[in-house]
């Protein structure tokens, strides 16, 4: 017979109560912090788990005593409570990052947004006349005036905005796709499940690499409710590879008297400078003839998560008056973030926002920030290599994905540690900082790195020399 199940000898007999543990010095001191209901949850949990291991014959459970106890509590109580969403550093050269919120908003926009969060807001009530308004005048009307569109659309991301379009004008009908345009993008987001989950019937036309106007004439019928381009996103068809310009698909559409709608994705307000002078631009679209257009506001314009649709009146009224349209809207902080940008566009100020920002920047920039941060740590932290090197950065978000960017590189190796170990403890820092792991070395791309957060990657990387 083991000590654990001898007679008398039963661990769990030894665990303290709920009500001893709750009556301790030290647990009572927490309820002061953290509250009576979380303290005695938490009080529960760590009891209950000490007598599950005691019955399954780990002897030394029944040694947890008050103290013990008080203690352990204590570090569960501040994990329990501790944000699970938090601010990191970015220093992975991946502009529009999806794993970490991809557009930064302005420091400015984001307090306008928490005062408009903290607070009543006239979402829905015209000041002037003390009626009921609409919450889509807030960011609208400059949409309109810097897309020179005839009407807008705000819903909560782009799959929602091709969703909306598409149910509103082909639920139950055809919608026209050309094979080469049939793409999947991260999270499994493909098109044909977006259409089929619509309501709609997918029309394939042309080839992978070739799809002209023609077919497209050729595909319509009774039947056909929609003509869709849809942006290639995070890849491209080169070579032997033909597909027709919008001008070509709206007359198209225009002769056969159904909508055109083009999904763009990112989507652009103003153009970048090279190489990025090729991205896609949403008035460009508009000019050409399409109805709708639809795009990101948390890619390149550097907003928001929301998805925008833009175009010609009718065809935007029938979008929002679908249904569907009220279980995709915006709530108030994602108007009053977009609003904000959307702002700064219309003063000239576009190149402020971080995401233009940091595109924009060139090489030359973040190198002599990287040499400054290299030279810091030769003093602070000699147990490092580190090295400033030549490097790319990436676009992200499913933009321009052919397109790398010139930058400067630290690149950091220890003489003990394995480069995945010294990007792990960045991670666990405060903040945490996320950077890449390539050539058998840590890599620091500051080009996604705020300037005022070049302390902070500085002091992070020092404390990897200890």
């Amino acid at each position: 017979m083991t000590a654990s199940s001898s007679p008398g000898s039963d661990a769990r007999r030894r665990l303290p109560s709920i009500d001893q543990v709750l009556h301790a010095p030290g647990v009572r001191d927490l309820e002061v912090l953290y509250g009576r209901a979380l303290v005695a949850t938490e009080a529960r949990l760590l009891v209950a788990e000490a007598r599950d291991r005691a019955a399954a014959g780990d002897v030394d459970a029944g040694g947890t005593g008050l103290a013990d106890i008080a203690g352990r509590l204590a570090g569960r109580l501040q994990s329990a409570l501790a944000p699970s969403l938090v601010r990191v550093i970015n220093a992975t050269g991946v502009v529009i990052h999806t794993n970490l919120g991809r557009a930064p908003l302005p420091a400015a926009i984001a307090l306008r947004v928490a005062e408009v969060a903290s607070g009543y807001s006239n979402l829905e009530l015209d000041l002037a006349s003390g009626e009921r308004g609409e919450r889509e005048v807030h960011a609208e009307a400059r949409l309109r005036a810097l897309l020179r569109a005839e009407a807008t659309v705000v819903v909560n991301n782009n799959a929602a905005a091709v969703l909306l379009a598409v149910n509103t004008f082909a639920e139950g009908r055809e919608v026209i796709v050309s094979r080469g345009e049939l793409v999947e993008i991260g999270g499994s987001f493909r098109i044909p499940d977006v259409l089929r989950k619509s309501g709609a019937v997918l029309r394939e036309v042309g080839t992978t690499n070739r799809t002209r106007a023609s077919d497209y004439r050729a595909a319509i019928g009774p039947a056909t409710g929609l003509i869709l381009k849809v942006h290639p996103s995070n890849f491209r068809i080169v070579g032997f590879a033909e597909t027709p310009a919008r001008e070509e698909l709206a007359a198209v559409a225009a002769e056969a008297r159904i909508p055109f709608a083009e999904d763009l994705g990112s989507g652009l307000i103003d153009p970048l400078p090279a190489p990025l002078d090729r991205e896609e631009i949403v008035g460009a679209s508009l000019r050409a003839g399409v109805d709708v257009v639809t795009f990101s506001g948390d890619k390149l314009l550097g907003g928001p998560q929301a998805g925008i649709a833009a175009g010609r009146t009718g065809p935007l009224r029938a979008m929002r008056t679908n249904p569907l349209y009220r279980a995709l809207r915006v709530d108030k902080m994602t108007l009053a973030a977009l609003d904000g940008v959307l702002r700064e566009y219309q003063s000239g100020r576009g190149g402020d926002i971080p995401t233009v920002r940091m595109l924009s920047t060139t090489e030359a920039g973040i190198r002599a920030r990287a040499e400054a941060a290299r030279d810091r740590l030769a003093r602070v932290a000699r147990t490092l290599a580190v090295e400033v090197v030549a490097g790319f950065s990436a676009v992200g978000g499913g933009a321009a994905p052919t397109v790398e960017l010139p930058t400067a590189v630290l690149r950091v190796r220890h003489p003990e540690r394995r480069p995945d170990d010294l990007a792990r403890r960045l991670r666990a820092g405060d903040p945490p900082i996320v950077a890449r792991v390539a050539e058998d070395a840590l890599m620091i791309d500051l080009r996604t790195v705020a300037p005022d957060e070049d302390e902070a990657v500085i002091a992070a990387l020092a404390g990897l020399a200890e």
